[in-house]
């Protein structure tokens, strides 16, 4: 399965997913949806399920959705799967409406974190669900994969209950929980399920679905990659290394001066030495004794016979050993405790090198340890070719459309209109920024399809997914620009326990080469049919400028007016705490982003990101952004806070006040956290420093700390002296969440574009150029960004 286009090469000693014998229920063929009721089963032909998928996001059957990967993936090993789609919660009932599977429940809250999905960066509840029909929030519970997994028990009792998805996958430890502000116990413990799949599961679900099916218990199954599970005790043959403390604070002692001899200390305290009395005494008699003493004789050191043949120490075998986390108890009492258990976490994340990490939860009787088995192994390129070209119908189910046999009116999924159109051309992410868990999901090293399954791809939705005009929304995955980008060295690889490969500099070892990538997006545009591609991912702009050519091919074929790139802040104290490149960084890319706009005759720009409120963000950090974003012309709508997501190392930061980048010590380097809503807001309000509502309380922190010549009404002036009558409310980005007043709302037209306004995909961006005036120069984008006058 190795196919010569890998980029990584370590050892992959993993079985095929293609090498499985097929399961006899293999015979009854494909479906064209998976089945959600007894009647659609009932047409296929079956009298029971084999698996059933209980998931939080409406059924849609596509390759960026979870459930549709693993049932398909698992449909074409021959079993026979059902999906259960947002199901009822407040009984069992609704979980038994496919009847009791024959192998095990799979479950997942879906493709977002479960409290994420469901409140803000402020605990606020969301009024919205874009993976729910019409948009409609509330179709889900509160930490889905605990209840799910809770119901699916109560209905089925003896029926194995296998947890995967995301939310499990960042709460397979014990884990700072941001809604109840505590230390929450492993998932595993709350949920009671039987195995948990963390990071992209398609090798593991189907070697434990093939062992099931063999009827194996599934107590048994304890040595599948990729997986965490209970159990009471350490198994015979492994190594343990313990790893539940740091150092500790000893006797401190008083300094001794150095130039004293010890004879003198003692006569400065009153007192005298009597060895040295004694030593003196017993040279003065061997001295006038006028010889050596015969019977001294020198010592002489023998080799240990053990050791002879040894050339250096034995180190256990790492895939034998398994490092001892501090336990739950631990960690949930000692923030130090918990920023060490977390550094060690992200230390063994590397599948070339990881070992097993276990944590105790509970003492005395109760004890209980979860085990956590190393990563899954990267697919290789053949691999990821075969899970993408499973027969998705590229559509959601049926039973979502409305009256007109549609999925484009009242329930429409704005997940999948989001992604309707779009090809994810690889997985993983080495960016390993701080307040994402994309690596902690996916893993480091990027897992790329083939240039043949990518154009397949994109020549189906040509000629198969309703609604195409012949624009490519994005051509990317987690990161737009990093298809088959790796490390040079395959042992270097397979050793690495960075946890960045950009940060705080591009490795020497990883390979930059865009030229698969530009080949890609040559190709693809050439098809007959379609019109643009555009980039819709986030672009690692801090790799893009390393490859010029494949920012003039990105920005003189594939912008449609406007490209988002993240800096995230413009100050050194953040960006260390981010892992995130310098501002310089993005000055370089601009530069050659307007150079390559001009010579094309477009006029593009760049929307850039910015997060207020991160952890080792200070007040002075916030306004100096401010003045950076007026400075350069950029009044941003869309605000994003610091969201301490779960298993995050920022989340680590947020929780402890330490920095887990480096060694945990007591005394190691404290981080500068951004607590309770008034300062968060302040941080908010430096990032809208031009909405008027924001004023009152600029001018009374810019005081405060000593800034008082940024209020003025000069250009070089941060904020003006004078306030114009306003409601005091901020509309959102996301305009269910607004706080405006309804006479507001109804005095703003829909998508009102106003100049100076840096708009965003969900505040009102003007059209992109879908490539229907080939030829022609993209106009004036008005309103996205302008320079004052």
């Amino acid at each position: 399965m190795n196919a010569p286009v890998d980029v990584s090469f370590f050892q992959r000693a993993a079985k095929p997913l293609t090498s499985y014998r097929k399961y006899w229920a293999a015979r009854f063929g494909k479906a064209r949806f998976l089945p959600t009721t007894r009647k659609e089963m009932d047409a296929l032909g079956w009298d029971s399920c084999d698996v059933i998928v209980v998931t939080g996001d409406a059924y849609v059957d596509h390759p960026s959705f979870g459930m549709s990967v693993i049932g398909r993936m698992l449909e074409a090993q021959g079993f026979r799967v059902g999906i259960i789609a947002q199901p009822d919660w407040q009984s069992a009932e609704p979980f038994k409406a496919l009847g009791k599977p024959n192998l095990f429940f799979g479950v997942t809250s879906g493709n977002m974190d479960s409290m994420i999905n469901r409140y803000t960066a402020d605990r606020k509840i969301r009024s919205d669900d874009a993976y729910t029909p019409g948009d409609i929030g509330g179709k889900r519970p509160d930490r889905a994969a605990i209840v799910y997994s809770q119901r699916c028990k109560e209905a089925w009792n003896d029926v194995p209950i296998v947890l995967g998805g995301i939310e499990g996958s960042l709460r397979r430890i014990a884990h700072y929980d941001y809604w109840s502000d505590k230390v929450r116990r492993s998932v595993v413990v709350d949920s009671k399920c039987d195995l948990l799949l963390y990071g992209n599961a398609e090798r593991a679900i189907v070697e434990i679905a093939h062992r099931l099916a063999a009827r194996e218990p599934v107590q048994d199954i304890t040595d599948v990659r990729g997986t965490a599970y209970v159990r009471r005790d350490t198994p015979d043959g492994w190594f343990e290394i313990n790893s539940t403390s740091v150092d500790e604070p000893g006797r401190v002692e008083a300094h001794v001066n150095p130039y004293l001899m010890v004879s003198e200390q003692a006569k400065a305290n009153g007192a005298t030495c009597a060895k040295e009395d004694e030593a003196e005494a017993v040279a003065q008699a061997a001295q006038s004794a006028g010889g050596a003493n015969p019977s001294i004789k020198p010592l002489t050191f023998m080799p240990n016979p053990a050791l002879v043949s040894r050339a250096k120490i034995s180190v256990p075998p790492r895939d034998r050993s398994v490092i001892r986390l501090p336990s739950y108890e631990q960690v949930r009492a000692d923030p130090v405790l918990y920023a060490h258990a977390n550094r060690v976490l992200h230390l063994e994340t590397n599948p070339g090198n990881a070992r097993a990490l276990v944590q105790a939860h509970g003492e005395g009787t109760t004890a209980r340890d979860v085990w956590i088995n190393p990563p899954p192994i990267p697919l290789t390129t053949a691999e990821m070719d075969f899970v993408f070209d499973l027969p998705y119908a590229r559509s959601p189910h049926p039973s979502y459309a409305d009256e007109k046999g549609g999925h484009d009116g009242v329930t429409k999924i704005p997940a999948w209109e989001m992604i309707r159109f779009s090809v994810n051309i690889m997985r993983g992410c080495f960016g390993g920024c701080t307040f994402c868990s994309i690596t902690e999901h996916e893993g480091r090293i990027i897992q790329s399809r083939s240039e043949e399954s990518i154009i397949k791809e994109v020549e189906a939705i040509r000629d198969s997914v309703s609604g195409f005009t012949g624009t490519i929304s994005d051509l990317g995955g987690p990161t737009a620009n990093m298809y088959r980008l790796g490390c040079k060295s395959p042992e270097i690889e397979a050793a690495c326990r960075k946890p960045s490969c950009v940060y705080p500099g591009i490795c020497s070892n990883l390979g930059t080469n865009h030229d698969p990538l530009i080949k890609i997006y040559r190709r693809a545009r050439a098809l007959k049919g379609i019109k643009k591609i555009l980039i819709g991912s986030g672009l690692r702009y801090d790799l893009a400028v390393q490859s010029p050519e494949y920012v003039k091919e990105l920005v003189q074929h594939h912008v449609g007016g406007y490209l988002k790139i993240a800096p995230e802040h413009t100050e050194q104290g953040p960006l260390t705490k981010m892992m995130k490149p310098g501002i310089g960084s993005y000055d370089k890319f601009k530069q050659l982003f307007e150079k390559f706009s001009a010579e094309a005759g477009k006029k593009q720009y760049l929307i850039p990101y910015f997060i207020a409120a991160h952890p080792g963000t200070s007040d002075e950090d916030m306004m100096n952004l401010a003045i950076w974003l007026k400075k350069n012309g950029f009044r941003a709508d869309q605000v994003q806070t610091f969201y301490p997501s779960p298993m995050a190392t920022a989340t680590t930061m947020y929780h402890t006040n330490r920095n887990p980048l480096r060694k945990i010590t007591r005394e190691s380097e404290t981080v500068d956290i951004v607590r309770g809503d008034k300062r968060r807001r302040l941080h908010k309000a430096f990032l809208r420093y031009h909405d008027a509502n924001n004023w009152p309380v600029l001018r009374e922190a810019l005081k405060s700390m000593g800034r008082a010549d940024l209020i003025g009404n000069g250009k070089h002036h941060l904020i003006p002296t004078w306030q114009p009558l306003t409601d005091g409310s901020y509309t959102s980005a996301r305009k269910k969440n607004s706080s405006a007043s309804v006479e507001t709302v109804k005095a703003t037209p829909k998508n009102t574009v106003t100049k100076g306004r840096m708009l965003t995909q969900h505040t009102g961006l003007p059209p992109r150029d879908n490539g229907s005036a080939r030829g022609k120069p993209v106009g004036p984008v008005r309103g996205v960004i302008r320079k004052p006058r």
